[in-house]
């Protein structure tokens, strides 16, 4: 296992330079064709097979490799990351740098970060803030791909609050600097302005970039490297008095922690010891929380809502789509839990489950937890429909988690199955779950917008 840090080391957040490995523009088709959104958003098939056939350097190909078993795509990933290097499809950067890096959406919606090698950290220094509890399956597999391929291939997600209290203060102890408090206003405890990371990332949106793009999606993605000592050293300094919270890649997070501590012990940091994010100042830029839907892969709509007719009170509401939303959405607001079920009934059929019955979510859900918690629309969909009332085992081939309303319908419709669709959970909720230390179900929340995969890697043998 490795070494932790020495207890003189700064506690907060320490990103650090490196040499990114990225996409040589004139060796593929366009930047856009090679990029994708992250591992786990990629719908698939269909979506890894429009990925896969807009450029046959994709990094599709690296994330999600499609062979026979684990092994095989495993080292079928880690063949053509060598072959794309020897290649020169992808070259490593001279100098280490932190990069900056902008979307900006059709409609002028904006987002800045810094991308950086992060020092990882232990649950009990309280730097780095999950929020959701992980999947077993999930990791062990991001955690071969990495060994294997050695190296970090898409950066996660964490955003921290440029204008809250700093690591160290009661307040920011206690979780008031978490991270992710949408258009928040600091809380109490001391206020530092905007700080150094934050100057230096709109600073370097007003020069010439290394690279920009346009993905399929109309987003516009604009990337700088930040090399200078004197600037990287301020922006060391002010993260280091800063928590961070994780808005996506809880998984690669814990695969990150599993793979340092396999390393053999060690005085000095490695390249293990840290992990590829993408760091947002939710005060300057706030992000916005969906919801995961679930696709019940082999239990048909008719089964699903026979079985849960003694559970929930069963409303057929009218569509189309954006109208069935509204209802589930006015369902939530009025306290209940609520799903909007679809499937393979009648073409454009929703159903809108509401009212669990007390008794049942009392001997179903877990106890000793907060009431937020136990109370949570992803907790009762698990603790009560698919563990209790379908009986349905929470394994990829039986149960599908898609972050598209459509996509997830269009699913169950093609497998003949049951699309159940959520709403999202109010930020607040998140955030006071997170402080206390309190884990929501796995899948439970979907932060956005995501990076980018594809922009900038990060190899564990480069420096």
């Amino acid at each position: 296992m490795s070494t932790p840090a020495s207890p003189a080391s700064p506690r907060g957040l320490r990103l650090t330079p490196f040499r990114g490995l990225r996409y040589d523009p004139d060796r593929v088709g366009s930047l856009s064709a090679v990029t994708s959104p992250p591992y786990d958003v990629v719908v698939r098939p269909d979506g890894l097979q429009h990925l896969e056939t807009a450029d046959p350097f994709n990094i599709v190909r690296l994330i999600l490799p499609q062979a026979g078993d684990p092994a095989a795509r495993h080292t079928q990933a880690a063949h053509t990351l060598r072959d794309w290097l020897a290649d020169g499809i992808l070259a490593t950067d001279p100098v280490p740098s932190l990069y900056v890096y902008e979307q900006r959406g059709p409609s002028g919606e904006l987002q800045r970060g810094l991308i950086g090698a992060l020092r990882l950290t232990t649950p009990d220094e309280r730097v780095v803030l999950p929020h959701e509890a992980v999947m077993p399956g999930p990791v062990v597999d991001r955690a071969e791909l990495m060994r294997t391929t050695a190296a970090n291939l898409e950066p996660l997600l964490l955003v921290y609050r440029g204008d809250g209290p700093t690591y160290g203060d009661d307040s920011a102890d206690a979780g008031a600097d978490s991270g992710g408090d949408a258009g928040g206003n600091g809380g109490d405890g001391e206020r530092h302005g905007s700080g150094a990371a934050a100057a230096a990332v709109e600073r370097y949106a007003t020069l010439p970039p290394l690279l920009v793009t346009t993905t399929e999606d109309g987003v516009r993605h604009r990337l700088w490297a930040v090399t200078d000592p004197a600037e990287l050293a301020a922006i060391d300094a002010d993260l280091s008095r800063r928590q961070a919270l994780i808005a996506d890649g809880h998984h690669r997070w814990a695969t990150y922690l599993l793979l340092r501590d396999e390393q053999p012990p060690h005085t000095d940091p490695g390249p293990w010891d840290h992990g590829l994010v993408l760091l947002v100042d939710s005060d300057r830029y706030p992000l916005t929380v969906r919801a995961i839907h679930r696709v019940l892969q082999r239990l048909p709509i008719a089964k699903a809502l026979a079985a849960v007719r003694t559970a929930f009170d069963i409303e057929e509401v009218p569509g189309p789509l954006p109208d069935a939303l509204k209802a589930l959405a006015h369902a939530v607001r009025d306290g209940d839990n609520a799903f909007l079920l679809s499937g393979d009934g009648p073409s454009g059929a929703f159903y809108l489950l509401t009212r669990p019955d007390d008794r049942l979510l009392d001997a179903s859900v877990p106890r000793g937890r907060p009431e937020s918690w136990r109370r949570l629309d992803t907790t009762v969909l698990h603790s009560v429909l698919i563990d209790r009332v379908w009986r349905v085992p929470d394994a990829p081939e039986y149960l599908g988690y898609v972050h598209d309303t459509t996509a997830a319908i269009r699913q169950a419709h093609r497998l003949g199955g049951t699309a159940v669709l959520m709403h999202p959970v109010e930020e607040n909720t998140v955030l006071d779950l997170a402080r206390q230390g309190v884990m929501m179900p796995p899948k439970s929340t979907s932060f956005g917008p995501k990076p980018a995969s594809g922009l900038v890697l990060r190899s564990l043998t480069a420096g």
